[in-house]
């Protein structure tokens, strides 16, 4: 008998949701042929079988999300005994949606907290963020986004109670918690004539939620499918929890279009990729994240983490909605090796093939709107990234050139979303100027080998 286990496909996925039993119990199954479908915060994935034989038992039903490790089928091979294995053999990955938006921290995380005990005298101790009371067979399991989410909101996890399945705390539960909530003991009143009366409180306005209209006639009803509740959830929690601010500069890209207009059918025939802008700007971004490396940092609690690395996450658009793959160590490599890395990543991103670990670690992400013929754009920040830039479309405008005369360039917009806490708007304006100062004064000629 073999136990097939919910394989871990990350360092910092603690936990993973069974989409679909790809086989029932009493179906025979060869090795290597796909058993179910995963999903976890980053990609789905078909789990394929390490054994031949027969499927005996379901341990855990459609849709439900346990932590690595958890028992999740058995299969009689024909051997005899009890056999335990994480699901072996390469798994099958499928992308699924972060947001330029989702991320972890990449900081591993246990699966479970430590379940509080009573004390010698019999009484339970008091909650506190690493006991959690026990209010369910899951109730626990803490993933490392809901322990980041706490951490930064001021929430104590001991006073909240989780809505997933088995009392899980989940993200909406720590995004809808009030900071600082957690119950104390109220003092002795203090005789009334050495505390001045309070004033009273004002009650907050009711925020009113927006009308629902029931679907109608000539409407289309259907559900979110996972990978867009995965975006949506990302997309808030975001949007929540930075405090956002947005810096744009103009740029004078006429060296560049005039390279690449003359560069690109060469190049792709040299390195059988295409030359686009990105990976210059990549470049010229990665610069001046040296210069200025607190834009590349993260917040974690009360700390400020400076990775001395620069790990670029590239938003994709593709059939299922957003991902945002990683180029890892980007800071080491040259022009020609950047093109080759996002190429690389946004077919495979596409065709449902990228691995766990390449949508993980991101420090800062630039997304690419340009091309569909974006302007100006906000985007969201990539947690817990600090800033996102933003390429959009290039355009021939008029502009002063030198002498004050007027002439025709090719100009874009290039912006930043940047998290206030983190990052000023001195420091902003001074690492896009850096940026501009690139794009508009390198030669990339020699950096494109050519």
């Amino acid at each position: 008998m073999t136990t097939i286990q919910m394989p871990q496909l990350g360092e910092t996925i603690v936990e993973g949701t069974i989409l679909k039993w790809l086989k029932n119990e009493g179906e025979t199954v060869a090795r290597d042929e796909p058993l179910f479908e995963i999903s976890t915060d980053k990609v789905d994935t078909e789990v394929p079988s390490p054994v031949a034989g027969t499927v005996t038992k379901l341990l855990v039903a459609e849709g439900a999300t346990v932590p690595v490790g958890t028992d999740v089928m058995e299969i009689d091979d024909g051997a005899g005994g009890a056999a335990s294995s994480s699901g072996a053999g390469a798994p099958r990955q499928q992308a699924a949606a972060t947001e330029p938006a989702g991320t972890t921290d990449g900081t591993p995380a246990a699966a479970t907290a430590a379940v509080a005990t009573a004390s010698s005298s019999g009484a339970a101790p008091a909650p506190s963020p690493t006991e959690i009371p026990d209010r369910g067979p899951r109730s626990q399991i803490l993933s490392p986004i809901v322990r980041r989410l706490a951490r930064e909101r001021g929430i104590d996890l001991a006073t909240v109670a989780g809505s997933g399945e088995g009392g899980r705390i989940t993200k909406a539960d720590v995004l809808a918690a009030t900071p600082g909530a957690a119950s104390v003991s109220t003092p002795a009143a203090a005789p009334a004539a050495a505390v001045p009366a309070a004033p009273a409180a004002v009650a907050p306005s009711p925020t009113l939620a927006p009308a629902v209209t029931a679907a109608g006639a000539g409407e289309d009803v259907q559900p979110m499918s996972h990978i867009r509740q995965a975006i949506a959830g990302h997309m808030l929690a975001s949007t929540n929890q930075t405090a956002r601010a947005w810096t744009m500069v103009e740029v004078n890209v006429e060296r560049l279009v005039r390279l690449r207009t003359a560069a690109k059918e060469g190049f792709e025939q040299k390195y059988g990729v295409k030359l686009t802008y990105l990976p210059m700007v990549t470049r010229a971004t990665v610069d001046a994240l040296r210069e200025y490396p607190l834009v590349n940092s993260r917040l974690d609690g009360d700390s400020i983490v400076t990775p001395r690395f620069v790990n670029m996450g590239i938003a994709v658009s593709y059939d299922a909605g957003l991902i945002v793959p990683v180029v890892k160590g980007v800071d080491a490599m040259n022009t020609v090796g950047i093109a080759r890395a996002i190429a690389d990543l946004a077919a495979r991103a596409r065709a449902h093939q990228l691995q766990p670990d390449e949508v993980q670690g991101a420090t800062f992400t630039i997304t690419n709107p340009g091309p569909y013929g974006s302007l100006v754009s906000v985007p969201i920040i990539n947690q817990p990234n600090a800033g996102i830039l933003s390429l959009d479309a290039i355009q021939k405008r008029p502009v002063v050139v030198e002498d004050d005369a007027i002439a025709v360039r090719h100009m874009v917009y290039i912006s930043m979303s940047w998290d206030h806490r983190l990052i000023d708007g001195e420091l902003a304006t001074r690492f896009l100027a850096r940026v501009k100062r690139n794009l508009e004064t390198w030669d990339f000629a020699e950096d494109l080998g050519l």
